[in-house]
């Protein structure tokens, strides 16, 4: 018997706050020598970051000196008095020039403070392609001028923090797996082999992550899809149970029912008022 498909969940941002602005300014690509000393006694006017990708220099900073060596960021906030130099008679970066640091500091970027970056080749590709926009001006190059700042920074971040907290990258295989197949009934078992991880360090990095066993979470997800065909498709309650792989449709009302408070045919009536 042919099964119905059964409908995909819809993922949205969840609203928690606003997230703050980062708008791009000005990029400079910069190749300095020794007699290059630029001071600043008020500061700059907004935040400034600088990308080191060769050589190296030194910013003086009320707060101290920070070198600035290759394979480096350091963002300076705005009306902070700073000088900096060139050292070795080598130094080439990319300083961009950005209006508010809500961004960085949302990614908990550190301000004022070197950052190592294994991503420079990466950054560096995205500094040219700002260059090259702003010379050749293409459609929505105003646009794209401000996502290529916030790409640098998101990189910055994903690098920093990627290990940190409960976010797991040896899931994410397994996340998409159960994401593109809630139709289907997927051995646990299986899914734990191929993220090469033992039974008792999946299930505790999984419950870490999601807050949920994968048992759980996969019938949450099949739970969701059911409700988005009740509210969208004229699907009998049969056949949405038969498209999400329950044993039957008395199994899916209980489900249902258990889960949701309600069973699916009153939750469709609700939900068409």
């Amino acid at each position: 018997m042919n099964h119905k498909p059964y409908m995909d969940i819809p993922y949205a941002l969840e609203d928690r706050e606003e997230l703050p602005e980062c708008r791009f300014r000005s990029i400079w690509k910069v190749q300095a020598n020794d007699a290059y000393q630029p001071r600043h006694p008020r500061g700059f006017p907004d935040s400034g970051m600088f990308v080191t990708f060769a050589g190296q220099g030194r910013i003086e900073l009320p707060s101290g000196a920070v070198e600035l060596a290759a394979g480096t960021v350091v963002i300076v906030e705005p009306d902070i008095p700073c000088s900096y130099r060139c050292e070795n008679d080598d130094w080439r970066f990319y300083f961009i020039d950005f209006r508010d640091s809500g961004m960085a500091r949302h990614l908990e970027l550190p301000l004022g403070e070197t950052m190592i970056t294994g991503k420079m080749p990466e950054i560096v590709r995205l500094c040219e392609s700002l260059i090259d926009g702003l010379i050749v001006q293409p459609a929505g190059f105003r646009y794209s001028a401000h996502l290529r700042l916030q790409e640098i920074m998101l990189l910055l971040a994903q690098e920093r923090y990627g290990g940190h907290g409960t976010r797991y990258p040896e899931l994410d295989e397994a996340l998409h797996l159960m994401h593109r197949n809630i139709g289907m009934t997927l051995r646990i078992d299986e899914i734990v082999l191929g993220s090469g991880l033992s039974r008792t360090a999946f299930f505790q990095r999984f419950r870490e992550m999601t807050g949920k066993s994968p048992h759980r979470y996969m019938l949450d997800l099949k739970l969701a899809s059911a409700k988005v065909s009740l509210e969208t498709t004229s699907m009998s309650v049969k056949e949405i149970a038969n498209a999400l792989g329950f044993y039957d449709e008395f199994h899916f009302s209980r489900t249902f029912k258990r889960h949701s408070g309600v069973s699916p045919l009153i939750y469709r009536r609700k939900s068409l008022h």
